[in-house]
């Protein structure tokens, strides 16, 4: 099947793909008068005395936006606001068909962070949580930190920390089939904007050490004092990873690496690379359309285990696995934020739905289409947030 052809056929017969649907009837004059004018007045009255009654008698407690200014769209760049749409509107049909969370697009005509962080705010009341969207470094790091300091609802920015999610979960079986422990491992991550930056956190949560994780942009390891290096997550990045200050090239890094994730460009690892890693390699590159190495090139060079962004192949690594579950978790715990412990126990969750009999090179991490996911990583969230330190 020709996937672009058909998916324009699709997105113009449809006119996109959400609408909004009513969950009452409003067949006679009584339906009516109770679902709006003049009964809806006295939801309104008891909200306005009671402000959390909102939850009560709205949509808010099921309801997300997903927000994104189109500076970074999946492999597309910065494409703005109303090429975006279609991605977003298809975020939405995730959210609702694997976590049956109600969310819709809001495409902002701006890439001013200011800008973005003041409609946001405005527009919250609505929602019970905000998913931030292909919103590029450096300036995403703020507008989430600035919006969950101001509201009291979650506010998680998907391509960071469902990226970091997921990509830790599959390490997490990966290293168990390799035999090896996270915490001995030298980590190469190619990618140092908002996926990178979060992956590194998250694999640090679970015990790597920093020091031996090497962080490459597009100038060679990241390492102190660095030239060149873009935002104060890269500054923060060098301070917390490469702890022998390494520089040089990605080829470089990989020379002795036993684990390689890519959240960057195509074509950027070859075999020969692949080959100076440890026995027992694992390589993730996540570049989509087209991964940092294809699998049968990681493959030819030794690699032990492989799994990309795409269907594909074996091993997707997917972030349909994490959001879902973490904002059902999140809204039915009514958390007013993603803490760092419920995306560790989303992590964990998703890693346990495969036992250590099903683990296999090729099976890592479940299918998209697994039923159980969502309602499990949601379970581990909830609890999370209710068994929290306060």
């Amino acid at each position: 099947m020709d996937y672009y052809k058909e998916a324009l056929r699709l997105h113009e017969e449809k006119k996109g793909k959400i609408e909004v649907t009513s969950k009452v009837a409003v067949d006679n004059l009584n339906d009516l008068s109770v679902a709006y004018t003049p009964g809806v007045a006295q939801p309104c009255i008891e909200i306005s005395k009671h402000p959390e009654d909102v939850y009560k008698y709205t949509a808010k407690g099921n309801m997300v936006a997903i927000i994104t200014d189109g500076s970074a769209v999946l492999g597309l760049g910065n494409i703005g606001a109303v090429a975006a749409i279609p991605v977003m509107e298809g975020k939405a049909v995730l959210f609702k068909e694997f976590g049956n969370v109600d969310a819709f697009p809001i495409c902002i005509e701006t890439q001013d962070a200011e800008e973005i962080i003041r409609i946001a705010k405005n527009i919250a009341p609505v929602f019970g949580g905000i998913n931030l969207e292909d919103i590029a470094a450096p300036h995403c790091f703020e507008i989430e930190r600035r919006l969950q300091e101001a509201l009291d609802i979650p506010v998680f920015h998907d391509d960071q920390h469902g990226t970091a999610v997921v990509a830790s979960a599959a390490l997490i079986n990966a290293l168990k089939l390799a035999k090896k422990t996270i915490g001995d491992m030298t980590i190469v991550l190619s990618g140092a904007g908002s996926a990178g930056t979060a992956i590194v956190k998250m694999l640090m949560a679970l015990g790597a050490d920093g020091g031996r994780i090497l962080v490459c942009n597009s100038k060679g390891i990241i390492h102190k004092g660095m030239d060149g290096l873009k935002g104060a997550n890269q500054t923060e990045l060098a301070e917390m990873t490469n702890r022998g200050q390494k520089s040089g090239t990605i080829a470089d890094a990989l020379n002795g690496a036993d684990v390689f994730i890519g959240v960057s460009v195509p074509n950027l690892v070859t075999a020969d690379m692949v080959r100076t890693m440890n026995e027992g390699a694992i390589v993730l590159p996540m570049a989509n359309p087209t991964p940092e190495i294809m699998p049968e090139d990681a493959k030819r060079g030794g690699a032990f285990i492989i799994g990309t962004g795409r269907s594909d192949f074996p091993n997707q690594i997917n972030n349909v696995l994490a959001f879902p579950g973490i904002f059902r978790g999140a809204l039915d715990a009514r958390a007013t934020r993603i803490t760092q412990e419920m995306k560790v126990a989303a992590v964990h969750a998703l890693a346990s739905l495969i036992t250590e009999e099903e683990l296999h090179p090729d099976y890592i991490i479940p299918k998209p289409f697994d039923k159980r996911v969502a309602d499990h990583v949601a379970k581990a969230v909830c609890a999370a947030w209710k068994n929290r330190k306060m």
